[in-house]
């Protein structure tokens, strides 16, 4: 069985409605799932007994990952994912922020590619909550990764 493993961070409860989905999907592929909160202290060891990695984050400010989640990105760069599959989902607010639409989620899937992990998917960025074609994107995002 697949081992997934979806580090979220969320604030509004966007991001955590998509680790939600995410999970539900990956379930109804057969993977083992596990969702982790960053406010959960996320450390660099996470992914260790992982096949398949993801993040779902929200971008903070005017394009900073959140403050949750810090510590992890600066250093998954060094972390080496060889052999596993990666993808990242991010949420934003493209009307308040235009400049910085799903900027963490970009920086993330950029640690990701140091890694040495094969990007699964396209980065998918999602408008706030996840509603209407976005689950099938999501959907789509999961099968890829699998």
């Amino acid at each position: 069985m697949t081992a997934v493993k979806i580090v979220f961070s969320s604030t509004t409860g966007n991001t955590e409605g998509i680790a939600e989905i995410l999970e539900e999907e990956f379930q109804a592929l057969d993977a083992d799932v596990e969702v982790i909160d960053a406010d959960d202290d996320v450390d660099e060891d996470v992914f260790e007994d992982a096949d398949v990695c993801v993040v779902a984050t929200y971008t903070d400010g005017d394009g900073e990952v959140p403050f949750n989640l810090q510590e992890f990105y600066e250093a998954l760069p060094d972390i080496d994912l060889a052999g596993k599959v990666y993808g990242v989902v991010g949420s934003g607010d493209s009307e308040l922020y235009p400049d910085a639409f799903c900027q963490a989620a970009v920086d993330f899937e950029a640690a990701f590619e140091a890694t040495g992990a094969t990007k699964g998917a396209d980065t998918v960025k999602i408008e706030n909550a996840a509603e209407g074609d976005d689950i099938d994107t999501l959907k789509a995002f999961v099968a890829a990764l699998l």
